[in-house]
């Protein structure tokens, strides 16, 4: 699921770091305004819990790939995943958090009308159940201007699986697991042992 508010920070951020050549007009400033208001909408919606405000600012056709694989697709599908994660009595999170950064400016496709970017987020999660814990992660998104307004039409989240929080967490529980069993091994056989002796 991945980690929807920063990302939009970083592409807000994309949108407004992408002019054109020193000394030219940049072609894409009004567009470049859209985007920004559209991201800070999404990014307010995300700060209040409120995927209304999220999904306004998005195609009814928009797909999200979330940070556990899961696809939503359209406004009904994206509500009902943000839903059952964050909001619904068998929830996932409390809430999450996320700080995004953007790797390179937003390019514009398809004689303006499209635009792409990605970037990085740190994510931190409030579970229901454990601990906060913290990911690392990447997005990418494309928006596109329909009907003269800017919609966002795609989002991907993705993170390491190989290095993250969680497996440096999951490989401290196997080591403290192991140390535990053997000293409780090893007081176990000291206690055989006293007993024979006796």
């Amino acid at each position: 699921m991945g980690a929807f508010f920063r990302f939009l920070c970083a592409v807000l951020l994309v949108a407004m770091g992408c002019g054109a050549t020193a000394g030219e007009p940049d072609p894409h400033a009004a567009d470049r305004a859209a985007l920004i208001k559209l991201f800070r909408e999404i990014e307010a919606g995300i700060n209040a819990q409120d995927v209304e405000r999220m999904v306004a600012q998005m195609d009814p056709a928009a797909t999200v790939t979330w940070l556990n694989g899961e696809v939503s697709r359209g406004h009904d599908e994206i509500r009902a995943y943000y839903h059952r994660m964050v909001k619904g009595d068998q929830r996932y999170l409390n809430k999450y958090v996320t700080k995004a950064e953007v790797s390179k400016p937003a390019r514009f496709l398809a004689d303006g009308t499209v635009a792409v970017a990605d970037g990085t987020a740190e994510d931190d999660f409030f579970p229901v159940n454990r601990g906060p814990f913290h990911l690392s992660s990447r997005w990418s998104a494309t928006c596109a201007k329909v009907g003269g307004e800017w919609k966002m039409m795609t989002l991907h989240l993705s993170s390491n699986v190989f290095t993250n929080d969680l497996i440096a967490e999951a490989k401290d529980a196997v080591l403290y697991g192991t140390a535990g069993g053997a000293v409780g091994g090893l007081l176990i056989g000291w206690l055989i042992g006293r007993r024979r002796k006796r």
